[in-house]
């Protein structure tokens, strides 16, 4: 058996590989004619074209990868059959549960890899993307100003800011409101405020702070004032991030601050983080469909193999679109939208795999 599965592994492995690379030469070639007249107003060099195309290779990937182990699994388990080297592996007593044991090992180290993608690697070189595709359509090499920004601090207090600059980390235009449970009780305005990592403040410039005591209000200006504020020039940095540019740790870490403070709507955020985690599960999952459904011989050869590959494949990405769908809009729990296409696939192939002539 283990001659056997070496070689069952080593021809899913290579199969796999090159569907991978004719995945990534086909997203590449159709991106590059949408973008092509882009690059050329925007007189971008060969090096920074071929940077763009490098860094969405692990996004593509990520979502290609169920598709080609479905191709993968689906060629070879067919070739073996269409050569009648199955039939001869299944006479000598190999049952349909040890002929997906090759096929899974594959599936397990190739879920192992796109964990890793998705939860670090895609979304830094995201990142990346951004910054060039924020080039495409602004001309600026530089990461655009945080504008209007309203942050719920702790302590009842709303933080309104104009402009802040990511590179002098410097905020324009600031305000300061203090509650007492529904009443306004302080209101402090600056021309702008920077901040000191030595002391971990803000420093308010030209800082106008009114207080409200029922008929008597107090008016207080200073040149400066210190401010300590929970909110840091790097968390400004990554307010609007999007949920595809923050790493595993980090998009947990946000989707907690922001339902401490009691902010609502974050229900694409929560599908994609639970996403990160159920679309590389999808590629051992789909294996249970595929070697099944070609175990056995039938009329179409090849093409008849790549078509049933691209239906379901297909079939699964818009699944997994349409669901994810219901659960940003909150139809469904967060989690079990990002992982209903994968528990009813995996429903499928358990019936496939059960189905299966031993």
């Amino acid at each position: 058996m283990k001659i056997l599965n070496r070689y069952i592994f080593r021809q899913f492995a290579k199969t796999f590989l090159f569907t991978c690379v004719a995945f990534v030469f086909l997203f590449v070639l159709i991106n590059m004619v949408e973008k092509l007249d882009d690059f050329m107003d925007r007189h971008l060099s060969f090096l920074e074209i071929a940077r763009y195309y490098l860094l969405s290779v692990p996004s593509t990937l990520l979502i290609t990868s169920p598709v080609g182990v479905l191709l993968s699994s689906i060629l070879v388990a067919g070739k073996l059959s269409a050569s009648s080297e199955l039939p001869a592996i299944r006479s000598a007593g190999v049952s349909m549960r040890q002929l997906l044991m090759p096929f899974l090992a594959g599936g397990v180290i190739i879920c192992c890899i796109n964990l890793i993608n998705a939860c670090w690697l895609a979304p830094e070189t995201f990142k990346g993307i951004s910054i060039i595709e924020q080039h495409l359509q602004n001309n600026s090499e530089h990461p655009q100003k945080r504008e209007n920004l309203h942050i719920l601090e702790s302590g009842n207090r709303i933080v309104s800011i104009k402009d802040f600059d990511v590179a002098s980390s410097n905020a324009s235009e600031v305000s300061v409101e203090e509650f007492n449970g529904s009443q306004l009780r302080m209101r402090t305005d600056a021309d702008s405020m920077r901040y000191d990592s030595r002391i971990g403040e803000w420093i308010m410039r030209n800082a106008s702070t009114r207080l409200f005591t029922g008929n008597n209000d107090q008016l207080k200006t200073l040149p400066q004032q210190r401010i300590k504020l929970s909110m840091t020039p790097h968390s400004l940095e990554e307010l609007n991030l999007e949920p595809d540019e923050m790493n595993i740790v980090r998009h947990y870490l946000y989707l907690a601050e922001k339902e401490k403070a009691g902010f609502s709507g974050l229900e694409r955020s929560m599908v994609k983080l639970h996403s990160k985690i159920a679309l590389p599960f999808a590629s051992i999952i789909i294996i249970l469909i595929g070697v099944p459904l070609s175990a056995k011989k039938k009329r179409g050869g090849l093409a008849s193999e790549i078509s049933v590959t691209l239906f379901i494949g297909f079939l699964f990405l818009g699944l997994q679109k349409t669901i994810a769908i219901a659960g940003y809009q909150g139809i469904l729990n967060p989690m079990l939208a990002a992982w209903m296409p994968n528990i009813l696939f995996l429903g499928i192939g358990y019936i496939i795999y059960k189905t299966a002539i031993d």
